[in-house]
């Protein structure tokens, strides 16, 4: 696999999950992904930018166009140094919560691409990946 281009993106303030949401549409259109496409990884980058800001209280994302043989996509890889997740496999449970929502953030995100790893340790952060391929 290889990376033709990349771009990382501060994720502090509520302005800057907008800024990573337009870099990921501009992205995923150069990439020429049908609106579907667009729509699901948009809708997971800006559902895993919210986490970094909410949950992890700040990181960055870092987005990299990759290739694999003659298959494009993007891929973004999400990093906070927050509390982490103690429980991974309960946090990817639909309707589990920490923040009184509808708890469907991490398993959605998940549906919505084509590859995703998260890794955690806590007390020191967490790093979510997800790729959406053309």
């Amino acid at each position: 696999m290889s990376a033709l281009k990349d771009q990382t993106l501060p994720v502090n303030a509520e302005n800057d999950v907008v800024l990573v949401r337009q870099a990921v549409r501009a992205w995923s259109v150069e990439l020429k992904f049908s609106l579907v496409d667009q729509t699901k990884i948009f809708t997971a980058a800006s559902e895993l930018a919210r986490n970094v800001l909410v949950h992890g209280g700040g990181g960055e994302v870092r987005l990299t166009l990759v290739t694999q043989g003659v298959r494009r996509g993007l891929r973004a890889v999400f990093e906070d140094r927050g509390p982490g997740i103690p429980d991974i496999a309960q946090a990817m449970q639909d309707g589990y919560t920490t923040g009184g929502t509808l708890g469907l953030g991490l398993g959605g995100a998940k549906r919505l691409v084509n590859d995703f790893d998260i890794v955690s340790v806590p007390g020191e952060g967490t790093r979510v990946t997800i790729t959406r391929w053309k």
